[in-house]
């Protein structure tokens, strides 16, 4: 693995949303260090998705400032945006903009209370803050101030670890004391194509058969699936999930079928949304189980991984429809009784069902036919004489239904009077 030299790392840094500001503070101070993922991403050629920084103390003095530089290079003023980010217990804050975020923290250490359970924090030292972390290759810092600036900071193996292409927790209780970290595992073996170190691999595999994750709240584990879901390849990492035994551990009927999952994402059109249709495909296994009311276990599953109500209801419509789906589109042969099967059901379920063997219909539906609506509206029936009320639409449904059929001229004309004639 290729993996850059230190000044490298402040060279990058300053082509950077909120680069330029982050280094000028820190010119006049001495206890300033970029640290984590983004400089693991900047040694390895890659462009970080956010910046962590971790001061001596104040977090949040610092992080005011740094608001405001920012916001005079950006011609605005973000005060508000920071203090109502700041996080007391783990002595955090966050600046965030438009073009771009920086988290700053305190050096800290930590302690596990109990199993699963967030951590008690401390004020600690830069290396007690590098030990703390997930894996080897997080952390590693880089000081950005005053004469030691790119002086790099590493845990015991990181550097090595990073050039080698490896993942290795920091201690034996790593995926003990915090069951996210399995998540994590996945996700950034995924995302870096970096191999899991032997022992680490033989540590996740214990902690998940001595059902580590159900110490850790639904909350917790969403967070990570939201962030496996956003992923550039999220299929490589829920594919990274179900093969680290994850998956299987979160609920016993999960199951990535990746060749079902590509399927539909080729399938899915502009306006559907692959991550729902990803988090849709984990739980079609609840929906194709006969006998239950399948999209109330799934909606009470997202619900305690604290999923959105909206994307919450998105995804439960989506895999709950799919088997009856599976069966009505295969002898949807009329557009109008296509329409009637696939109406009101997410995108993202009716690619699903097509990459279940239905796929010549439910590309006709989401290319095609949904896309077909009558030139006439309810108030041209109004203006006829139709009494307002539920006849409008059973009289507008029933001109629509002719015409997808073909059998009805083109033109207003044909559709009012289609409609004023239906029998309703």
């Amino acid at each position: 693995m290729s993996v850059g030299a230190p000044e490298i790392v402040l060279e990058q840094l300053r082509g950077l949303p909120g680069g330029e500001a982050l280094l000028e503070l820190a010119a006049g101070r001495e206890d300033i260090e970029l640290v984590g993922g983004a400089v693991r991403d900047l040694l390895l050629g890659h462009t970080p998705r956010e910046l962590d920084v971790v001061v001596a103390d104040d977090a949040i003095g610092f992080a005011g400032e740094l608001a405001r530089r920012v916001g005079s290079l950006a011609g605005e003023n973000p005060d508000e945006r920071f203090e109502s980010t700041f996080h007391e217990r783990f002595r955090t804050a966050l600046v965030w903009w438009d073009g771009g975020q920086i988290d700053v923290a305190t050096r800290r250490a930590e302690a596990y209370p109990t199993p699963g359970a967030l951590p008690e924090v401390r004020a600690g030292t830069l290396e007690q803050d590098l030990l703390r972390r997930d894996f080897t290759v997080n952390a590693i810092a880089v000081t950005l101030d005053g004469e030691h600036a790119g002086e790099v900071h590493a845990a015991p193996g990181a550097l090595e670890d990073l050039r080698a292409g490896r993942l290795r927790v920091l201690h034996d209780a790593s995926f003990v004391d915090d069951p996210t970290r399995l998540l994590r595992l996945a996700r950034y073996r995924a995302r870096l194509g970096f191999e899991v170190e032997d022992h680490t691999a033989e540590l996740a595999r214990t902690a998940i058969a001595a059902g580590a994750l159900e110490t850790v709240s639904g909350a917790r584990i969403g967070a990570e699936l939201k962030l496996a879901l956003a992923e550039a390849d999220a299929v490589a990492s829920l594919a990274a999930l179900s093969e680290l035994g994850v998956l299987d551990a979160l609920h016993p009927r999960l199951r990535f079928e990746q060749p079902v999952v590509r399927a539909a994402l080729a399938l899915l059109p502009e306006d559907g949304r692959p991550e729902v249709a990803l988090l849709a495909s984990l739980l079609l296994p609840l929906a194709l189980r006969a006998g239950k009311d399948q999209r109330a276990e799934i909606v009470a599953l997202l619900d305690r991984w604290d999923f959105p109500a909206g994307d919450r209801d998105r995804v439960a419509a989506a895999a709950a429809a799919v088997p009856r789906l599976i069966e009505e589109l295969s002898g949807a042969e009329r557009p109008s009784v296509l329409r009637s099967a696939a109406l009101g059901v997410p995108p993202e379920g009716v690619a699903l069902a097509g990459a279940l063997g239905c796929e010549e219909p439910a590309r006709r539906w989401l290319e095609q036919t949904r896309h077909v609506h009558l030139q006439i509206t309810g108030d041209d029936l109004l203006a006829a004489g139709v009494p307002e009320g539920p006849e409008i639409g059973r009289r507008l449904e029933a001109a629509l239904k002719l015409r997808l059929d073909g059998e009805l001229a083109d033109g207003r004309d044909a559709e009012l009077t289609a409609s004023l004639q239906a029998l309703v």
